[in-house]
């Protein structure tokens, strides 16, 4: 009897150290996190035909810009940047392997894929590139 009581109980340690250690809980509506490279105020990099801001903290974005009054005529709308998400209000999000994910209306969306870099001879600024329906968009860190 009292060695079940003993194994009972590591069992519970195990369990309640593996949780903890492999950030297995997550909380309603809370997918994790966005990575620190991330984090920060990005706007366009080349606003010609699309201008827009990324406010990414550290479980939240703000996409403001990037409307679908930018579309140029005769444009496709599919390669607007973030077309479809609300914008100018906090979206709970997180990022992983080289994608962003958004919850947007409830629903999580697809991943979108991005890529981060510095520019040459200054690692102090930092560009953020994504692919919206093969065209390319390019934000920088302010």
């Amino acid at each position: 009897m009292k060695s079940r009581k003993i194994i009972t109980i590591f069992g519970v340690l195990a369990a309640v150290l593996l949780i903890s250690s492999c950030d297995l809980y997550m909380g309603i509506g809370d997918y994790g996190t966005f990575s620190h490279d991330l984090r920060g105020t990005w706007v366009s990099n080349d606003p010609s035909i699309y201008s827009g801001r990324l406010v990414i903290g550290i479980d939240r974005i703000t996409i403001t810009g990037f409307s679908e009054a930018q579309t140029p005529v005769g444009a496709d709308d599919r390669k607007r940047p973030f077309r479809g998400f609300t914008k100018g209000v906090a979206l709970n999000g997180y990022s992983e392997f080289g994608k962003i994910f958004i919850e947007d209306g409830g629903w999580l969306q697809e991943g979108i894929s991005f890529t981060i870099f510095s520019a040459g001879n200054f690692p102090q600024e930092r560009f953020l590139r994504f692919n919206f329906a093969g065209r390319v968009e390019t934000l920088q860190r302010l």
